[in-house]
């Protein structure tokens, strides 16, 4: 009877994943996201009026829209870094 604690074993017609397979796979994912950016980009060239604190101006639509959704991404990784901070600190005091 095998042990069930034993690791599994790999299947030899499934060679185990790499490091640069990852990073391979993370480069086309990343090429087609920007890929579709792009495409969102130039469809969406009408010119807008952006206000912000007080500054206007004219910029166009899928420019607009990729800064915001930017300033959104910037602010999520903030809290983010903040509360994993958190979680890091509280952590070393409890491990004391």
């Amino acid at each position: 009877m095998p042990d069930p604690a034993a690791a599994p074993e790999v299947s030899p017609s499934r060679p185990a994943r790499t490091r640069a397979s990852v990073a391979f796979i993370g480069a086309v994912g990343g090429a087609v996201i920007l890929l579709l950016l792009l495409i969102f980009i130039l469809e969406n060239t009408e010119s807008v009026k952006i206000s912000y604190l007080g500054a206007t101006g004219r910029l166009a639509l899928g420019v607009a829209l990729l800064l915001a959704a930017i300033a959104g991404a910037l602010l999520v990784a903030i809290f983010g870094a903040a509360r994993i901070s958190q979680l890091r600190r509280l952590a070393k005091r409890q491990h004391r």
